[in-house]
This record gives structure tokens, sequence and C-alpha cells, in this order.
């Protein structure tokens, strides 16, 4: 009988102990476990494997991560699209996806004897949304984007809680320039995933060029050549680790890869700045240049976090459930000691939804002890215990961690405020749900 075995080498004792400490470590950071410690999200086997029911807690930090992306791109001259779900089957023969991509689609619907697909991407749309109009060298380059959501067919056995899904939300952008334009774009747009993606502690990088494959592609050598320079002159001027992963390039252009390190040291992909030769031509895409000819521009696709669903599942794993306070979804938690205090609770609770800070009343007949552990569990931020003579005072007395101290009220909401400005917002009002 022939069995396979498995086995991993490290060059030191450091390294190994590197490794297993990993192991141990993402055990306890689970994202499907805490998760649903957390109430954050569920998958239902009755709704179907790998469709995402995202929970009010999850819904909170979904919500928060959206109002940052859509403030960002308006500053960084992004018009946003909305598009749809289904496309009708001649949309899909055009972009290539019916003879390249179908067995990662779900099948067709018949509707008015045309077929109709579930979107397996949003390009195709944005592409039309850009021809919805002519366009000359002078109104390049456009920025599109998108938060929008996506279904292909994945296998059952790799399916993976939040990291490995049926159905997600691409955070999406598409750009259209001019040649001259492109080192500039790809500048701007590599300084702004980058700038993202340390919002939520991510501070370590490391960025892989794929270049044109030796067996397919599409596309004139010239564009090839001249967008691969992009990149790599690009990552060399931000003085940016990188590796060139020679071949490694989808048929239809290069791209960059960003990995980020988490908490523990593990890497993962998030954003993808990616060439595209193939959906121009196939949709004919043109721009009138300075000679007042017809050209084709060049396509940029690029996902900055990848998709809204994985990025969660990293970050749950990268916080261990802890959140900053501007992300967590609950900031505060007001104990009540006894009901005396209840309507004082009420007014605390009134305040700070009036400055934008989330909080709930733990009001019941549970010890204080008891409540006190049911908070911590929860990884809320900050703890108030109110009881009679927090009310006789008009003051608060905040546990956080294993610390705790009195204070006003209009001091503790300074605290949070200052604490959220200082780990990223200048506007508090991005803070409203």
């Amino acid at each position: 009988m022939i069995q396979r075995i498995y086995g991993t080498a490290f060059e030191s004792k450091k390294e190994l102990k590197q490794h297993l400490f990993q192991l141990e470590e993402a055990k306890k950071r689970d994202h499907r476990v805490i998760g649903n410690e957390l109430k954050l999200f569920t998958i239902k086997e009755d709704v179907g494997s790998g469709l995402i029911l995202w929970l009010p807690n999850g819904s909170k930090i979904r919500h928060l991560i959206e109002s940052l992306w859509k403030k960002t791109h308006f500053q960084e001259g992004y018009e946003l699209l909305y598009t749809p779900h289904i496309g009708k089957s001649d949309l899909w023969k055009t972009s290539g996806h019916l003879d390249f991509y179908e067995e990662n689609m779900y099948s067709n619907v018949s509707v008015d004897d045309q077929d109709y697909y579930i979107r397996p991407m949003n390009c195709p749309f944005h592409i039309f949304a850009y021809q919805n109009e002519h366009h000359s060298y002078r109104d390049l380059p456009i920025r599109y984007a998108e938060l929008g959501t996506v279904y292909r067919y994945e296998r059952s056995g790799v399916l993976h809680g939040l990291m490995r899904v049926r159905g997600f939300t691409q955070d999406d952008a598409h750009i259209i320039c001019t040649p001259e334009q492109m080192n500039d774009e790809i500048e701007r747009v590599l300084s702004f995933c980058l700038t993202m993606l340390k919002q939520f502690h991510f501070d370590k990088f490391k960025l892989y060029i794929s270049t044109k494959p030796e067996e397919k592609s599409v596309g004139d050598n010239a564009r090839w050549e001249a967008a691969q320079s992009a990149l790599e002159s690009t990552v060399k001027k931000m003085n940016l680790p990188y590796e060139i992963d020679e071949g490694g390039g989808a048929f239809y252009g290069p791209k960059i890869d960003i990995k980020i390190s988490d908490a523990i040291g593990r890497e993962w992909q998030c954003s993808t700045i990616q060439f595209d030769f193939n959906l121009p031509e196939r949709f004919k895409m043109t721009y009138v240049d300075s000679d007042g000819q017809k050209a084709e521009p060049y396509m940029i696709h690029r996902a900055l976090f990848g998709s809204l669903e994985r990025f969660l599942g990293v970050l749950i794993e990268h916080y261990k459930g802890d959140f900053p306070v501007w992300l967590a979804p609950n900031q505060v938690s007001i104990i009540c000691v006894n009901s005396n205090v209840d309507d004082y609770c009420k007014s605390i609770h009134d305040s700070l939804n009036r400055n934008h800070i989330r909080s709930t009343i733990i009001s019941n007949s549970e010890s204080l002890g008891y409540n006190i552990r049911q908070q911590i569990k929860t990884k809320t931020p900050y703890i108030l215990v109110i009881g009679d003579q927090e009310q006789e005072n008009q003051t608060i007395t905040i546990r956080q961690k294993k610390d705790q101290n009195t204070t006003t009220l209009n001091e503790f909401i300074e605290k949070i405020q200052s604490e959220c400005r200082s780990d990223l917002f200048e506007n508090l009002d991005l803070l409203t749900l």
C-alpha cells in the first residue's frame, strides 16, 4: 500500500518556533470562531454554502469600512457606480467569460427568450458606463469604482468561512487613461492602496510584479513592455520591496499584487493592480487622442481590499476580535448597577449617540461581576459602571481592561473622539450609523 506523507523543514530552531507559534495563535484567532462569539456573521445551509449573512454587529463594521472607502475614493477623484447583478449572455460572450470562465459561473436564467447570467465580475458594466458618451484625451483619466457584489461557483471543499465564499462584494475600480498618464496613475493608485491598508494597522508590505506569460497572451508587445515598465519603475521610485514573478501575469496583462503581514506574521494578499489589454479590444473602447485620431485607452483593474468578506475575515484574525475603537461595533457598554439609575444610564446613552459613539445599556437582574465578564467577552472597548454614587455626582466610572477610573461624561466623550481622530478620522461625521 502506498501512503503519501507530507513534511515541513526549517533552517533553524527559531524558524520552527515561529511556525509553531503561528499555528497555535492561528487557532485562537480563527475568524469563524470569533465571528460566532461576537455575532458578526453566519452561514446557513438552508440559505446556501458560501453565502454570508451579515449580522447587526458585522453589518456595523461593514458600514464603517464602506463609509471610509467611499469618502476616500471621492477624495481620490473616483466616480462611484452602481451596476446590475445580472447581464445578458451576449455581454458575457463579448467579454470572453462564457468561453474561458463559464465553469466558475452560475447557470443561466431564461427570461423573455433571453439568457441571463449572474455576474462573476463587474468589469463589463463599467466599460458600458464609459461608452455611454464619447471621450477625448482631455477627459481622461476616468476612475470608476463600485462596491459590486459578484457570484462565483467554488467547490464545496474549498469554502472556508469568510475567506472563500460564493457571493462576495469586490471593492472594484477601473482606471481608464492615456499612455502618457499611465505612470502617474500607477503611482497614485499604489500609494492609495498602501495608505488605506495602513489605516487598519497593516504596516508590512511586499509587492509581486507578474509579467507576460510565455505561452498565451493578448495585446501587442509594446503595450506589455510599457505597462511592465510603469509597474516596476513606480515601485522603485516609491522604494518598496518587491519581487518579479517572471511569466506569472494573466494572459490579458501584467499586474502588481500587494501582500500584507498580519499581527502574527502571516501573509495575506489584498490589493491587486492589473492591466487589461483584452476587454478594451473586445468592447472596442476608444478615445480621441491629441491628433484627433481614435485610440485605445489603457484600462487598469484595481481591487483594494480584494473583497469585503475576505478582508473582514483577515481583520478579525489580525485584531483577534479586539477591533480599534473606531471600528468596534459597540464602543461602550453602560451597566446599570440597579434600577434606580436606569434614567441616568439612558441619558448617558443618548448623549453618546448624539456624539456618534455607539453604545448599549445593560440593565438586568444579573450580578455586576457577571455583567462585566459578559461585556469583556464581547470585546467592548469601554465599559461604564453606573451606580447611585455616579448618579449623585453626575459622573461615570470607566472600566477598560483592568483599569478603572471616574470622570465626567464630557471628558469621556472627548477621550473617545480624540482616540478615533488619532487612529483614523479627521471628520467624525463618518462614524454615524
